[in-house]
């Protein structure tokens, strides 16, 4: 395995080339001198263009994205392209030998995530599944909370997000063959993850989804064909250490737009005290025991990035700094030869859970959820 350093950094592709690279992945890449931009692939030819003239320090640029896998100057892929392409991708990029960083949700379904965790695995390369919301810096403080006991035992769990999305078109997003589910896969799988990450496995679910919203034209007025998933979801859980839990997760909020962070509400009620994480104010933990209200406590200097990551977290608005240590914990695994956190098992148990609640809406009944070989 090479020797990674500021001098020899880990080469990057990105294969997806839309906002959530040029939000999220770009400008992480950009802020650790151990990483380096170097391919850039995306389908769309008049993006390829745009960005050649933004990410220039980029060598290559390529629509085929088993040529960005197999390029010499690759060590690592970030996979941003929609759903229905991830396996594909990343299974391409582990039999290639590079390390696979993915968006969620994985695949499709369990099955397909599977596949690409079994695959990665085989190659013996570092994988992890962008949950970027577990690196917010109050999610980070409730979990060292919960973890030295400061919340007595954990009981209640939960979470709600609430965005005021305009009811046109989601492009591939709104359709099942592409997405897999809406609302479910695409926020509240990111629930589902860190809620498993506080208090551990879930054991059954039970859950709906909904759409109302029909989504047949696009923002100009064009028509399109009608939205085939959820835009609205929602389950009740039970941990497998005795904690229960509730998730809903809605586009169609009205009045909750937050400055485009929209509302986030995740809430651990224990025996000694609550603790609330909120999207909009991640810096800040609300914090109550019997006797005193909720009220806000600064997240501690230690818990606001990772110990060694280059980020400032006095710089940059706060809902959206915290999410360039998703690249940096991604970049640091490579370096060191660990496993990435999360990695694509996390992924897969998220996955497995999601899908439990489509199937326990269509059964309406009760879904245990199996335990998954590592």
């Amino acid at each position: 395995m090479p020797t990674f350093s500021d001098s020899n950094p880990v080469k990057i592709a990105i294969v997806g080339a839309g906002a959530v690279s040029d939000y999220h992945h770009v400008p992480a890449i950009r802020l650790d001198p151990r990483a380096r931009l170097t391919v850039v692939c995306d389908a769309s030819e008049e993006l390829l263009d745009r960005r050649r003239g933004e990410w220039t320090e980029a060598s290559l640029f390529t629509s085929d994205f088993r040529a960005a896998c197999q390029a010499d100057n690759v060590d690592a892929v970030i996979i941003a392209t929609p759903n229905y392409t991830h396996a594909e991708m990343a299974i391409a990029a582990a039999e290639a030998g590079k390390h696979v960083m993915c968006e969620k949700p994985l695949g499709l379904d369990a099955g397909q995530v599977r596949q690409m965790y079994q695959a990665c695995r085989k190659s013996k390369v570092v994988h992890m599944t962008a949950f970027t919301y577990r690196f917010a810096p109050a999610m980070r403080y409730m979990r060292h909370l919960l973890r030295e006991g400061s919340l007595g035992e954990p009981r209640h769990f939960r979470s709600q997000r609430f965005l005021d999305w305009p009811e046109t078109s989601w492009g591939w997003r709104q359709y099942k063959s592409r997405a897999g589910a809406g609302d479910l896969f695409d926020m509240t799988i990111h629930r589902i993850d860190f809620a498993m990450d506080l208090l551990g496995p879930i054991s059954q679910v039970c859950g709906a989804v909904a759409r109302f919203a029909p989504r047949d034209c696009m923002p100009d007025g064009q028509l399109c064909p009608p939205s085939e998933v959820d835009d609205w979801s929602c389950l009740i859980g039970e941990f497998a250490g005795g904690a229960t839990g509730v998730w809903e997760g809605t586009t169609l909020a009205k009045g909750y737009g937050r400055n485009g962070f929209g509302h986030e509400w995740a809430e651990i009620n224990g025996s000694e005290a609550s603790a609330v994480y909120r999207l909009h104010e991640p810096n800040t933990l609300l914090l109550g025991r019997t006797g005193s209200d909720l009220a806000p406590v600064a997240v501690p200097p230690e818990f606001l990035k990772p110990q060694d990551s280059p980020r400032d977290p006095t710089q940059g608005e706060p809902a959206t700094v915290f999410r360039y240590d998703l690249v940096w914990e991604f970049v640091s695994a490579i370096v060191e030869g660990r496993d990435a956190v999360p990695s694509f098992y996390d992924g897969l148990r998220a996955q497995v859970v999601a899908d439990a609640v489509l199937e326990s809406h269509q059964k309406r009944t009760w879904i245990t959820i199996p335990d998954e070989p590592r």
